[in-house]
């Protein structure tokens, strides 16, 4: 595909990193020369510098040729009107952009981005989806991962298996076999930096990092079978104020009233608004790597600090003294990769990714066939990839046992309806059926042909 990216901040970086890893013709587009010559340097991308919602630069870029233009520029109206030009000029297909300002995203406005209106095909808000991901591993903390699929019915989560972990070398098929009414399904395995797709006969290992498709109902029950049974923080101090922080504090008052919600914000003006906007929760204004700030704070008191401020230093900082004056555990928000392996050694509990989380957003608009939702993991070692399956595809009508599934993909729930069905060997799969499968990235384009529509579906 040919792909112009407005913007080559962290989030455009990260984007233009992915597709053109995948071998897709990818131009950058951006004001400033430094990340333009940055970009260009580190990347097979073409870089130009320039206003990316200016028709003549998104004219040099090749719009005209285009398949998908992704404006992540740090403005929302500089991404809207790219799109709206991209549109009106050069007829792009696929148009992303990057909306921060949740005025736009308001419910009551949901029919600005139409053709008819403001032709945006998707937008993306980095920082709320970043916010979710926040919350939702602060309500399960034994995951190191969650995402949720199938209209929420249905979740992937990632658990390390330690030591005490009660399944250790037990057969996968065996799981099936010992917890019958339990609905989850073992669809990868992170061991020794490599994704394996495990068969029915493999056994987990202590170390193992293990991917897991549950029906939501099911997943604490996952957890507790892989020896994770932490208790949800009721005592949480979150550094930092800005979107994602707000939006953190703001669902936890709306959402779980119990939990005690404590803020540290350097910027005198920002901590203002922000406990302004909050009805309960307690703003200290001050740095969060200063111990006087944190005791404040009651952090020795803590169940949980979330560290999500913009500088992944200061928040591997705050997590690191939170953790020595008595916070039970840690998590903090990191958008420099090469900081992710070093978690563990730095006394990082658990970190969240923020470019995986956008870059999965915009890649199932990327990827062919009847994708419905792509989350990447281990670096885009591999995918969990929600697909609806046409009439034609040749997964349907045939008994699971039969199926001649490509190397590197391993099926973990189907959604029918408003069903989730757990794998086995008598299973048909249906047109329309939902499929949440796991992929090796060497393995996705198997995924993209199962779900194509044939020419025999016309």
């Amino acid at each position: 595909m040919k792909i112009i990216i407005c913007g080559a901040g962290q989030v455009g970086f990260g984007i233009a990193e992915r597709l053109s890893q995948e071998y897709n013709d990818v131009s950058v587009i951006d004001t400033s020369a430094s990340l333009i010559t940055a970009i260009t340097e580190l990347l097979d991308v073409r870089g130009y510098v320039g206003h990316g919602a200016h028709p003549d630069m998104l004219a040099k870029a090749g719009a005209d040729q285009a398949d998908m233009i992704i404006a992540v520029t740090l403005h929302d109206e500089i991404n809207m009107v790219a799109c709206q030009v991209a549109h009106s000029l050069f007829n792009v297909p696929t148009k992303i952009a990057r909306i921060r300002s949740q005025s736009y995203l308001h419910s009551h406005y949901s029919d600005l981005f139409s053709r008819d209106h403001m032709p945006i095909d998707v937008t993306i808000s980095p920082e709320v989806e970043v916010g979710k991901m926040v919350l939702r591993r602060i309500s399960f903390p034994g995951a190191t991962d969650i995402v949720r699929f199938a209209d929420e019915k249905i979740a992937m989560l990632a658990v390390e298996c330690n030591d005490d972990c009660p399944v250790l070398n037990t057969p996968l098929v065996q799981l099936s076999q010992l917890f019958p009414d339990l609905n989850a399904t073992v669809t990868g395995i992170y061991r020794n930096e490599e994704v394996i797709i495990p068969h029915s006969t493999d056994q987990i290992l202590a170390g193992d990092l293990v991917y897991v498709v549950c029906e939501h109902e099911h997943i604490r029950r996952t957890l507790a079978l892989f020896g994770h049974e932490e208790q949800e923080a009721r005592r949480i101090v979150i550094a930092g104020g800005g979107n994602i922080g707000f939006f953190v504090a703001k669902s936890i008052e709306d959402l779980q009233p119990k939990t005690r919600v404590k803020m540290i914000e350097q910027d005198r003006d920002k901590a203002i608004a922000v406990s302004d906007a909050l009805h309960h929760c307690i703003v200290i204004q001050g740095s969060a790597l200063d111990q006087n700030i944190m005791m404040q704070a009651d952090v020795p008191d803590a169940h949980l600090m979330v560290a999500l401020t913009n500088n992944d230093q200061t928040n591997i900082l705050a997590s690191v003294i939170a953790k020595q004056l008595g916070c039970k555990s840690n998590l903090a928000l990191l958008n420099n990769p090469s900081f992710h392996d070093v978690t563990k050694s730095l006394g990082i509990d658990a970190y969240i990714n923020p470019r995986a989380v956008t870059i999965s957003r915009v890649l199932q608009h990327v990827r062919k066939g009847r994708i419905r939702s792509v989350y990447a993991v281990q670096k885009g070692a591999a995918e969990v990839i929600e697909a609806e399956a046409l009439a034609t595809s040749p997964l349907v009508g045939t008994p699971f046992r039969d199926l001649d599934l490509p190397d590197g993909i391993r099926i973990g729930a189907i959604y029918r309806g408003e069903e989730v069905i757990q794998p086995h060997g008598d299973l048909k799969i249906k047109a329309h059926d939902r499929v949440i499968l796991f992929a090796a990235a060497s393995a996705v384009r198997h995924v993209e042909q199962l779900f194509r529509v044939s020419i025999q579906y016309f």
